[in-house]
C-alpha cells in the first residue's frame, strides 16, 4: 500500500515531508482525548501523503491514523525496563514525563509497566513538549521532591539541558546507538546500570 508509493521517494524528501508535517503536530499539541490525536494524526499523514505525492485516498489516510492511535503492538520497552522498575520502585518514587500524545495510558498498559508510576507528566496535556520546563516542574510539584532530590533519564540532551537548568540530576540512556553521543552527563548503555 503506502510502503511501496512511499519507497519511490528520496530520504531528503521523506525527511523535508516529515518535518513539514511535524510542524502542524507541534502546533496544535495540546489534545486531551484518544479521538482528536487519531484525527491529528490522520490530518499528518494526509499532509505526508501531499508533500510526497503519495495519492493516499482518505480510507488509507485513517487506516494508518488508526493503527498508529490504536493499536498497541506498534510499541515496544527498552530491554529489562520491567526488571529494572520493579526493583527500582522498592526504594524510589517513579514518574514519567514524556512527549507524547492521551494513547500513552493505554501503551504504557499494554507493555505492563504503568503500574511502576507513581505520577506522569505529558506534553499533550499542556500543549509544549521537552524541554519546556513546565514539564520538569509538573513532575516536580507531583512527586513532591526538590529537583536537587531527582534525576531525569533520557535519549536526548536538549531534554536533558532543560532537565540540568531547574537542578536536576541528567542521566542519558544511550541504548539506542543514535543516542550514544557525547555527553557532560552520565550515560548508561542498558537500564540494568541503573542497579549496580
Amino acid at each position: 500500500m503506502a510502503g511501496d508509493r512511499l519507497s519511490r521517494s528520496s530520504s531528503e524528501a521523506i525527511q523535508k515531508a516529515r518535518e513539514l508535517s511535524l510542524e502542524y503536530l507541534e502546533k496544535n499539541h495540546l489534545v486531551k482525548i484518544i479521538e482528536e490525536e487519531y484525527q491529528q494524526f490522520a490530518r499528518f499523514y494526509s499532509d505526508i501523503s501531499q508533500y510526497l505525492n503519495l495519492s493516499l485516498t482518505n480510507e488509507e489516510v485513517h487506516i494508518i491514523a488508526y493503527d498508529r492511535t490504536y493499536n498497541m503492538n506498534n510499541y515496544i520497552v527498552y530491554l529489562d525496563a520491567k526488571e529494572v522498575l520493579e526493583s527500582l520502585t522498592k526504594s524510589y518514587m517513579m514518574g514519567i514525563i514524556s512527549d507524547t500524545w492521551p494513547s500513552i495510558e493505554k501503551q504504557l498498559r499494554a507493555i505492563g509497566v504503568r503500574d511502576y508510576f507513581s505520577i506522569s507528566t505529558y506534553s499533550c496535556s499542556f500543549g509544549k513538549f521537552k524541554p519546556d520546563e513546565i514539564l520538569y516542574k509538573d513532575a516536580l510539584s507531583k512527586c513532591g521532591c526538590r529537583a536537587e532530590e531527582t534525576v531525569f533519564i533520557d535519549d536526548s540532551i536538549r531534554n536533558l539541558e532543560g532537565a540540568a537548568k531547574l537542578g536536576i540530576t541528567p542521566i542519558l540512556i544511550a541504548a539506542n546507538p543514535a543516542s550514544d553521543v557525547d555527553s557532560p552527563y552520565l550515560k548508561i548503555h542498558s537500564l540494568l546500570e541503573l542497579l549496580r
